[in-house]
């Protein structure tokens, strides 16, 4: 399993939450990448192989929903995480996140700690 992270979101101020929310992993040789937008995540996860993928759902260019789509059923990488990490609270959209391929769906605003135990577990991170 890769130790990377990556961090989608069209909000500077979030993806820089999110970092700081999980900087303590970088002791445990994970490696962090941002993308502010569909397109950009994909090009990064075709490249690096993120073992966990925070991923917004309302973003330019493309949005999560295609992004988990592509990646988990026309790429078939299962072995990429993708938390859903979201403001759309609705059942609908919940059900269209499994659709899709998301591994979890967490709603805005988030638990910090639920964000790094979640990430800790994905990767198999040991905490000292």
């Amino acid at each position: 399993m890769s130790k990377k992270i990556l961090i989608t979101d069209d909000e500077p101020h979030i993806r820089m939450l999110l970092e700081q929310t999980l900087e303590e992993l970088e002791d445990y040789d994970v490696e962090f990448f941002l993308a502010e937008n569909g397109e950009e995540a994909l090009e990064i996860i075709r490249e690096e192989k993120p073992g966990l993928v925070l991923l917004d759902v309302m973003m330019p260019k493309m949005n999560g929903f295609e992004v988990c789509r592509t990646v988990k059923q026309e790429w078939g990488m299962d072995d990429v995480f993708i938390i859903m990490l979201t403001a759309k609270g609705q059942e609908y959209d919940k059900e269209k996140g499994k659709e899709v391929g998301a591994d979890m769906y967490i709603t805005k605003p988030f638990n910090p700690d639920e964000i790094v135990a979640h990430a800790v577990k994905v990767l198999g991170i040991e905490l000292d």
